[in-house]
């Protein structure tokens, strides 16, 4: 079941459900206006969520997208607003607008590889049999950085890229000191097996340390972070990232080196975020031209 929560004396979200991948929705309410963060992954997803702003006499103006993914977009027509996207989310979106949505397409694209059965079982149990999906272009599309003045709120909304989709955009809210990061932080689910890499990660990394955030959401996490553990997860993609940079550096060596620096065992997050990290280099490997031998 899905809750309105307030975040902040600016801030209010639904909660994420796993089920359908619902992802969090945002609403950052200034004295002039409100910005939705993501569109959610239906009609009626998006719906949910205005009926509870309606309560609250909040009327959103814009809504901003965080990604092209599904689960964050089908719902822009219902959200009747001004809709911003970075600019290959934008072109995300209308190669989108191109494709069909019964079952048979949607398994088509699965078995040539432009999308995942995870996703297309989502959809499905989402929206059921009747899929009236209307992909409007967004209006606004920015390239590198938008700033927002909601009315004594301000939003920087930037775009940072990363593996699990490379058009991912934040939001943060400067007042509130509250950073969204939509799918920014999670792998590239897209291939098989998942998998981070490692130059992906560390530019990502670098850019997400620019803001001073104390309040973290991230679109699939029940739980709220805090500043604390938003630097952990930083500190421990940075460290794994520049591990996996060194050839020598295999799997077991690198889980042997954190745990005496940790001077613990590692829990089995870490373990498996080391494996993705592992996933992502083998993969550039396999990818990697074969030199050819000299005359």
């Amino acid at each position: 079941m899905q809750i309105m929560q307030q975040l902040s004396s600016h801030i209010h979200y639904l909660t994420p459900y796993q089920e359908t991948d619902r992802p969090i929705l945002g609403a950052i309410t200034g004295t002039r206006s409100t910005l939705l963060v993501d569109a959610g992954n239906s009609s009626a997803h998006i719906q949910l969520f205005i009926d509870q702003l309606v309560k609250l006499d909040i009327s959103p103006r814009w809504v901003v997208l965080t990604h092209w993914h599904w689960d964050h977009v089908f719902g822009m027509n219902q959200a009747n607003t001004t809709i911003i996207a970075q600019t290959l989310t934008t072109e995300y979106i209308r190669r989108m607008q191109k494709w069909s949505w019964d079952d048979e397409s949607m398994d088509r694209r699965v078995a040539e590889g432009t999308d995942i059965e995870f996703c297309t079982s989502a959809i499905k149990k989402e929206l059921g049999s009747e899929r009236d999906i209307i992909l409007p272009t967004p209006d606004i599309t920015f390239e590198r950085k938008l700033e927002l003045d909601l009315g004594r709120v301000h939003c920087v909304i930037e775009h940072v890229g990363g593996d699990h989709s490379d058009d991912s955009t934040v939001i943060y809210v400067q007042e509130d000191k509250v950073l969204f990061v939509g799918d920014a932080l999670y792998p590239n689910i897209h291939v098989e097996p998942n998998e981070y890499t490692a130059e992906a990660t560390l530019q990502l990394v670098r850019m997400l340390r620019h803001y001073d955030a104390e309040t973290v959401v991230l679109s699939h996490h029940a739980d709220i972070w805090d500043g604390a553990r938003y630097q952990q997860e930083l500190d421990l993609l940075e460290h794994i990232a520049r591990l996996v940079q060194q050839p020598d550096q295999e799997e077991e060596l690198i889980i042997g080196q954190l745990e005496r620096q940790y001077d613990r065992e590692l829990d089995k997050y870490e373990r498996e975020t080391i494996t993705l990290f592992m996933n992502g280099r083998r993969r550039q490997q396999w990818m990697e031209p074969v030199a050819e031998s000299g005359a």
